[in-house]
């Protein structure tokens, strides 16, 4: 019963962003997008309610975490446009080298933290449902393009 609910909360939240995604003009509510990344995952993972009281916090924070340090390579990779010297290019690398590492401890740590909430085999799906989302939205945004052209 709680999968069916999960699925249509899903479902209507996937349908509601490909309607947005049908008006160009308008940009899809960021708080909308995390809630259907919420619900899909939870229902992907088939997330207990009692489970996701404690897992998203913690994934939130994670999340966060990991952005703040996508944002630094982000920033790494924008400083090495142009011409670039042999020697900034080394460090260039060693910066990025730095925070790839900073990033697999943060996901270490984090997963040693869920498994706690939720099983070792939920946590190891956790990826791919990440993936699947995004790659979700990305198709919808291709049949939104392709009809626009």
């Amino acid at each position: 019963m709680l999968h069916n609910r999960l699925f249509i909360i899903v479902l209507l939240v996937l349908i509601s962003l490909q309607t947005m995604a049908q008006r160009p003009e308008r940009r899809p509510d960021r708080e909308k997008l995390e809630a259907a990344r919420v619900a899909f995952i939870t229902n992907r993972l088939s997330i207990s309610p009692d489970q996701a009281e404690k897992f998203w916090p913690l994934y939130n924070q994670y999340n966060d975490n990991r952005m703040d340090l996508m944002k630094k390579i982000h920033e790494i990779n924008k400083s090495a446009e142009g011409n670039l010297s042999d020697t900034k290019a080394r460090e260039l690398i060693a910066e990025r080298f730095k925070i790839q590492e900073e990033l697999m401890a943060l996901e270490k740590s984090f997963l040693g933290s869920i498994t706690s909430v939720i099983s070792p085999a939920q946590a190891f799906k956790l990826s791919e449902a990440n993936r699947d989302f995004t790659r979700q939205l990305y198709q919808m945004q291709q049949r939104r393009g392709g009809r626009d052209n």
